[in-house]
């Protein structure tokens, strides 16, 4: 599959929102094997460094229980850093060389005119109880934005709803019906369905529109109900997959915008500034084998009918039932059944929006974590790929890693107390003729130390270095960017502990058979009451005090090590509070501290979507439903995962 090389200019407006690929070519992926050789290896090695110093920290004075209990939790985690660490640092050398990640060749600066598409595709959006404004306009925008590029012929769009509230279910009707007339003969391209049936919530959703209509198109573009696309990226994802026949599935990398709280204001700078680099490390060794995020994609729609009808998996407790998170087992099915899975890295003009504070932010978590904790049932799949079972193991250690970091926090704990407690015993046993002189390698300590860190912060460093030299100016100015990232690390430490606790606390209420209700994500910012932050977070704080209070009392310097965690947990109902406030994130944007791209060079779609908001009558008439388009049903095979 020649890379895609592509335009990233911040010379202007027009620019940064196409930031689409320059040459439609075949994407070309050689050396497949060599990569993923190169890329294991420096995790293995940086892993075994820093397994290797822990045991040589632990070993001297007799290794316990505890402490190769404590050995293991920080192999799982510092794994977890280094696998993070060596796809950002890979993702920030081909940025800094300006060469595109699948092909290794050198991005060309000059765009070439956006050729015809020769298929047909359907623009899907489908929703679940959503605000109806929001799903109308940025169904709507997406579509004008498509028109502008004079293509508009080769696209249908859905809006597939799965709504089950009458009155938002009556509220759809009538805003489809205003938007039709806003279309005017546009009203031809777009089509709306609502299943009063809500069985298997999206994947269900999805599958009865591929059922029904699947057979008009070559392929779909999945939008979810916050998302916004430019005409040009779609496109340029038509265009990916028909001149790359092998190819069923190309994801882009959604970019968060419209944000107005401090947390979403956060969210939005750090993921413009991060996952670009990020995920040009991750399309550098997953190749053709990488992984669907649920939307802001286009599917081939043949191989998806014929390879992705998701069974119910058997079994009791969390790991059977319906597959909840259906994209990671979506992409897994399609490579086994011989498809490549393509991430486009650089590919602009991709938005999503994201909960605007933190509880939201980790109410969405939780029902990932029950979903990614699933996929460890699936490990053992037949005729999976190996990087897809990775997918699955990376996914579910994503947020088991919490568990294992408030584990190894405490037995790291209780291992310095009871060396606190008995370091003045230096004879153990009756007839002991020596004393056992403990020995603390307080150098190793500190290089382990400094070599975490600098996993965490290095890639946050080399995100900045791309920025400052490629993109200063949508970030706001070198100034503005720096004291940005600062900002942003600080608050990432401040709220790490607690969001540490959240997800500990998820992983352990799916391990013992707690269910979670997938309702609709709230979207719009809020600022979260006190009785609401002090009500999920007191918990965490009263263990913090005691646990500080403990530490302190009985070994000091561990104390003052673990200031960090304590302070996050102990300050976190103001930490949710005020990170929540609007006025606090507009009070940021004027002083230049966030400022995101998708605000320096605003790019049409984003303020054509501001526009048509703002326009939005929110009386609807009550109408009936639209008839449904012709369609003609052909089943999805149900595929297995035995052996």
């Amino acid at each position: 599959m020649s890379g895609i090389p592509t335009v990233c200019s911040e010379a202007s407006t027009k620019q940064q929102e196409s930031c689409v690929p320059a040459k439609q070519a075949e994407i070309s992926m050689s050396g497949i094997l060599g990569r993923r050789v190169l890329f294991f290896s420096l995790v293995f090695m940086l892993g075994g460094l820093g397994i290797g110093m822990m045991f040589e920290i632990l070993r001297p004075n007799g290794v316990t229980l505890l402490e190769i209990s404590l050995l293991l939790l920080f192999g799982i985690t510092f794994l977890w850093i280094v696998f993070a660490f060596t796809s950002g640092a890979i993702g920030f050398v081909l940025q800094l060389m300006r060469l595109d990640p699948l092909s290794l060749r050198r991005q060309s600066s000059v765009p070439n005119p956006e050729p015809r598409v020769a298929t047909r595709t359907a623009v899907i959006m489908p929703v679940y109880n959503e605000d109806t404004a929001r799903v109308i306009s940025g169904f709507e925008v997406s579509l004008r934005s498509l028109e502008a590029t004079g293509q508009l012929d080769a696209f249908d769009f859905y809006l597939l709803s799965d709504t089950q509230d009458a009155e938002l279910a009556r509220a759809e009707a009538g805003a489809w019906q205003q938007l039709c007339r806003r279309l005017g003969p546009l009203a031809a391209r777009v089509n709306y369905r609502r299943r009063t049936d809500n069985s298997g919530r999206k994947v269900g959703n999805v599958s009865d529109f591929c059922c029904r209509w699947g057979d008009k198109y070559e392929s779909m573009i999945v939008l979810d109900a916050d998302s916004v696309m430019t005409g040009e990226c779609m496109l340029s994802l038509v265009h990916a997959i028909e001149q790359n026949p092998n190819a069923a599935l190309v994801q882009t990398v959604p970019i968060p915008v419209r944000q107005h709280t401090m947390f979403g204001r956060f969210l939005q700078f750090a993921a413009d500034l991060y996952s670009p680099m990020l995920a040009t490390g991750l399309a550098f060794w997953q190749t053709d084998t990488a992984n669907y995020w649920g939307h802001n994609a286009i599917i081939r729609i043949e191989p998806f009918m014929q390879h992705c009808g998701l069974p119910e998996l058997t079994g009791r407790g969390p790991f059977g039932g319906e597959i909840l998170s259906h994209d990671f087992v979506e992409a897994a099915l399609l490579r086994r059944a011989g498809w490549s899975v393509v991430l486009l890295a650089d590919l602009r003009g991709s938005y999503e929006e994201v909960p605007s504070n933190l509880l939201d932010y980790a109410t969405r978590d939780r029902r990932w974590v029950q979903g990614n904790m699933q996929h460890l049932a699936l490990l053992t799949g037949s005729r999976l790929h190996g990087v897809s079972r990775l997918h699955f193991l990376l996914g579910a250690v994503a947020y088991g890693s919490s568990l294992l970091w408030l584990m190894m926090l405490a037995l790291s704990s209780i291992d310095a107390v009871v060396r606190a407690l008995s370091s003045n015993v230096f004879f153990t046993a009756g007839f002991q003729m020596f004393p056992n002189w403990p020995i603390a390698k307080t150098g190793l300590i500190f290089s382990l130390l400094s070599l975490t860190v600098a996993l965490l912060i290095l890639p946050k460093v080399f995100g900045v270095v791309i920025a400052l030299q490629q993109r200063r100016a949508q970030f706001g100015g070198t100034l503005r960017l720096l004291m940005g990232s600062l900002i942003e690390t600080v608050f990432v430490i401040l709220i790490a502990p607690l969001m540490m606790v959240f997800h500990a606390y998820f992983v352990v209420s799916v391990l013992i058979g707690h269910k979670v209700s997938w309702n609709a994500q709230a979207r719009e910012g809020r600022m979260v009451p006190w009785g609401e932050a002090f009500g999920h977070t007191f918990p965490a704080t009263l263990v913090a005090i005691i646990w500080g209070a403990l530490t302190y009392v009985l070994t000091p310097v561990f104390f003052w090590w673990m200031t960090p965690v304590l302070a996050g947990l102990v300050l976190a109902a103001p930490i949710v509070r005020y990170s929540s406030s609007l006025a606090l994130g507009e009070w940021l944007r004027n002083l230049g501290i966030f400022i995101a791209p998708s605000e320096a060079q605003e790019p049409k779609v984003l303020s054509d979507l501001s526009v048509t908001l703002s326009g939005q009558n929110e009386v609807y008439p009550d109408v009936p439903e639209p008839a449904l388009p012709a369609s003609r049903w052909r089943d999805m095979p149900i595929q297995s995962f035995a052996k």
